[in-house]
């Protein structure tokens, strides 16, 4: 079974992950999810593969748009969730998806568990 990334290529831990999947043989697909968005039921699907109980768990909080659009007092998981799906760059990465389990790449010696 192939490892699906979801991959920013301007991120290290991204681009470290990568590596290590690439280095140890396993076919990867590539996700670009900056430049082809997520749905919100796409972003729903990873939050239950990666076992997260709250779509803020999946958030990048230190981003600009996160305190420009008022997400930390943001208690409506469908908003949080849709927030994400308009602004890709609230999704923390990488994600690496293998069947129905999914793991952040943070550290990137998470992704081992798969390989």
């Amino acid at each position: 079974m192939s490892l699906k990334i979801y991959h920013n290529p301007r991120c290290s831990k991204s681009r470290q992950t990568l590596k290590l999947i690439e280095d140890a043989g396993e076919p990867v697909e590539k996700v670009l999810y900056l430049d082809a968005p997520l749905s919100e039921a796409e972003i729903a699907e990873l939050l239950k593969k990666l076992g997260f109980k709250e779509a803020r768990q999946l958030m990048r909080r230190g981003e600009a748009i996160y305190k420009e659009l008022g997400l930390k007092t943001e208690t409506n998981e469908k908003a949080l969730i849709k927030a994400m799906a308009d602004h890709p760059k609230l999704i923390e990465r990488p994600i690496v998806v293998k069947g129905n389990r999914a793991i952040m790449g943070r550290p990137p010696e998470n992704v081992q568990i798969f390989l």
